[in-house]
């Protein structure tokens, strides 16, 4: 299941190009990624979101002590602290931190597997109410049955899958403005912060009165994925909706690349993706930006290029059709630019189409566009100009 090798692809090859010509294609560890999800199946929502993600406890400032001893622990899956409603069952109106934990096999028990958790999670909780100026205090131990939690945090199965056992701590609720405003500016160095991009999107998509705060640690291989997201859902706007527009979902008219990639060239450090979720086949016609041109390589529909802006859908017609908007060597891209729109009307474009799995109709978590990005670059780009 994609969904959840992701993150694990990340881990792998997710690296920085630092020292990269300034003409010359590279992918860094900070990635900065935008995501609307239309789901016509089941929820009728549209979700938007904006991720700020990196490997790297520089870019992302956790203590490296406190980073390395959950890496390393080999119970801990994730780390998360967020203010969305009922993170569990049995948690209202308050914040969450969860520490997930992957279950002993030698305990055979509830009772067993609360303590457990309970004395895995007592070992870093001091430190994480430290790091985040938080006063978060035990609430429960929740083992997820299902994925609801998954659903609810946009994320993949290896932080809040079925059978994963949550220390849940809880704490007063904080507006999302104020509570991201604190936690980025204790996370993110001020070279981002004042860099805008994303990161400015994000913080005023913070004032939307849907907007809820995430922020994860996941322990991978050698280095941790540290993701902090803001994401707002839409209530019942995917039922009629046929024209995509991105910027309205995002609230922002222009969409800007960080100046923090202006060192070098990293054209797919900067995504937005756009997934459509549909209980009947459509198709994308009507797009106003550009459509690249693509290979299919290994499987996957690569840009021929990632000189150029525009859209690589991949697959453009079926029950789930997605498109990667890549700004090339453009810094900035104009909402009315980034439309399109799904219907069963005959495409326009004769783009080469690939077999998906049908059955994995789910929310796609925000490290799906970033592992594009890796596999655009790996084997796009780097496979091309060999």
């Amino acid at each position: 299941m994609m969904y959840v090798l992701f993150p694990l692809l990340l881990g792998v090859i997710l690296f920085g190009f630092g020292t990269a010509h300034s003409q010359e294609p590279g992918l860094a560890t900070y990635q900065e990624t935008a995501q609307i999800l239309v789901d016509k199946t089941i929820s009728q929502d549209i979700k938007s979101s904006i991720t700020l993600q990196s490997t790297s406890v520089q870019e992302i400032k956790i203590p490296p002590e406190l980073e390395k001893k959950i890496r390393e622990d080999g119970r801990i899956g994730a780390v998360i602290l967020t203010n969305e409603d009922r993170c569990v069952l049995g948690v209202v109106d308050e914040s969450c931190v969860m520490i997930n934990i992957k279950r002993n096999p030698e305990d055979t028990n509830f009772l067993e597997i609360q303590q457990s958790a309970k004395d895995i999670s007592s070992m870093y909780i001091d430190q994480i109410n430290n790091t985040f100026d938080i006063n978060s205090e035990f609430h429960s131990v929740f083992v997820h049955s299902q994925d609801d939690t998954n659903a609810l945090l946009d994320t993949s199965g290896v932080v809040s899958g079925g059978g994963t056992i949550s220390a849940v701590y809880t704490m007063p609720v904080e507006s999302t403005d104020s509570m991201y405003e604190k936690i980025s500016s204790i996370l993110l160095p001020r070279e981002i912060r004042e860099s805008g991009g994303f990161y400015d999107v994000a913080k005023n998509l913070s004032f939307h009165e849907n907007a809820k705060m995430t922020f994860s640690i996941i322990p991978i291989n050698n280095n941790s994925l540290l993701q902090l997201k803001v994401n707002v859902d839409y209530d019942g706007a995917a039922t009629d909706v046929m024209q995509i527009n991105p910027s309205e979902y995002l609230r922002a008219d222009l969409l800007q690349r960080s100046g923090y990639f202006s060192a070098g060239f990293y054209p797919l450090n900067s995504l937005l993706q756009v997934v459509i979720l549909s209980p009947e086949p459509v198709m994308i016609y009507d797009v106003k930006g550009k459509i690249l041109e693509t290979q299919e390589v290994e499987g996957d529909l690569v840009p021929m290029s990632v000189l150029e802006a525009g859209w690589v859908f991949d697959p453009q017609e079926g029950q789930k059709v997605q498109g990667m908007w890549i700004f090339g060597k453009e810094s900035t891209i104009s909402g009315d630019m980034l439309q399109f729109s799904i219907g069963t009307e005959e495409i326009t474009v004769d783009k080469p189409q690939v077999q998906f799995d049908e059955s994995v109709l789910v929310p796609i978590i925000i490290a799906g566009a970033a592992a594009a990005a890796a596999i655009f670059y790996l084997k796009g780009y780097k496979k091309s100009h060999k």
